[in-house]
């Protein structure tokens, strides 16, 4: 007897499996679409400021909307980029900025 063959499952699939409740299928997509945007901005402020030789630069380019998006994108999940305190910046609420005791 032959058994019927089971087609692959894909990305989705398997997230529709590991997921049953569609209030956490939305918040696993969510979560994805706001990391793509992370990604996206991100991408998009390196390249300002890296100089690859086959590509022209356009000058100035103002990249405040791409920043305040990233900055956006970022307090969803919790950081924060930075907060200026008496001249100098300091990371706020990073946990990787507090010292250990030694």
């Amino acid at each position: 007897m032959e058994t019927p063959q089971e087609k692959p499952k894909n990305l989705l699939n398997k997230l529709k499996d590991a997921a049953e409740d569609q209030e956490q299928q939305i918040q696993i997509l969510g979560t994805f679409v706001r990391l793509g945007v992370v990604v996206w901005s991100g991408f998009i402020i390196t390249m300002n400021y890296v100089e690859l030789p086959m590509v022209k630069k356009s000058g100035n380019s103002d990249i405040t909307f791409v920043a305040s998006v990233f900055t956006g994108a970022l307090a969803t999940f919790g950081l924060t980029t930075g907060n200026k305190n008496g001249g100098k910046s300091t990371p706020v609420n990073c946990p990787m900025s507090k010292k250990k005791p030694e």
